[in-house]
């Protein structure tokens, strides 16, 4: 593989564990997606992104689920909505995503490593 990270580049991306406590609808964005609303515990709190999510997941079985996301990442402005993670999943051919989840609950904000 081409254009590997160094360990010291790889550190500075901080991936943490959150729990999703809402979703809503997203109309406004261009591919189908959601507005997802994620507890990162009490050092990091809560943080919102959007998700393009829909073709896997029904809003109803994404609360609780815990996601891994990037949380260091500068704000992105998605239309009326400001992303502040990216969630993370396995990007199949067709653009279906599956999240990234912790098979066992484990405390909010957990660093990946």
């Amino acid at each position: 593989m081409e254009n590997n990270l160094s360990w010291a580049e790889f550190e500075k991306v901080a991936m943490h564990v959150g729990t999703i406590i809402q979703v809503d609808d997203f109309p406004e964005a261009r591919k189908p997606a959601y507005q997802l609303t994620i507890d990162f515990g009490t050092e990091m709190g809560i943080k919102k992104s959007s998700a393009q999510i829909t073709k896997h997941y029904a809003k109803e079985d994404l609360i609780g689920k815990q996601i891994v996301a990037v949380v260091n990442f500068p704000k992105k402005q998605i239309g009326n909505f400001m992303s502040e993670c990216l969630v993370l999943g396995a990007v199949g051919a067709d653009n279906d995503i599956v999240l990234l989840t912790s098979d066992i609950k484990v405390e909010n904000g957990l660093r990946i490593g």
